[in-house]
């Protein structure tokens, strides 16, 4: 086993590397920071593997099947994390209002953001934008205002000690419809 582990992780994990790449190649179109995360993946994969491997087969082959299966659950995990945002996604042409004559396009054509909105005002804070505020819990106020602030997002997360999965439902939660609606009316 130790000879497998060295084969596997000599030259910064270099043969592991190299097995992951070929998987990857498959799915195409990943950022560097998807690669990363698949390599962390296969780490976990690699241990499992030795752990129940047999040596009914050769390793080489158990671990790219294990590795296989394992991306292949991850990308339709990601996939399906991908359609429940598009669930949760709002219309630029979704009437606002009463009279339903204006869109949220008309609202937002102007360039403004939240962010703009909420940290560039001299004076105090709108009734609405009190009411928007009321609705964010503290770390999507701090999220909001390291974003501001020009913060990029992994900046942001380490700041405040957060996971990308917190991030990304306070990144949801500051521009939902049904928060920034109260903005709008």
């Amino acid at each position: 086993m130790e000879k497998i582990l060295n084969a596997y992780y000599m030259d910064n994990a270099r043969k592991l590397h190299k097995t992951v790449d070929k998987i990857l190649v498959k799915y195409g179109g990943l950022s560097e920071k998807d690669t990363d995360d698949f390599y962390s993946l296969a780490n976990e994969v690699f241990v499992d593997a030795m752990r129940r491997y047999d040596h009914s087969q050769s390793f080489d082959v158990f671990l790219y099947s294990c590795l296989s299966n394992k991306f292949k659950t991850e990308m339709t995990r990601r996939n399906r994390e991908k359609r429940r945002i598009d669930r949760m996604c709002v219309s630029l042409d979704t009437p606002i209002g009463d009279e339903e004559e204006s869109t949220l396009r008309d609202v937002i054509a102007d360039g403004n953001t939240i962010e703009r909105e909420l940290f560039e005002r001299e004076e105090g804070y709108s009734k609405r934008m009190l009411m928007y505020l009321g609705r964010l819990s503290n770390l999507q106020k701090d999220v909001l205002r390291l974003d501001a602030a020009g913060f990029f997002p992994g900046e942001i997360r380490r700041e405040l000690h957060i996971s990308e999965r917190q991030y990304t439902d306070c990144w949801a939660a500051i521009h939902s419809y049904r928060n920034v609606s109260v903005l709008l009316s």
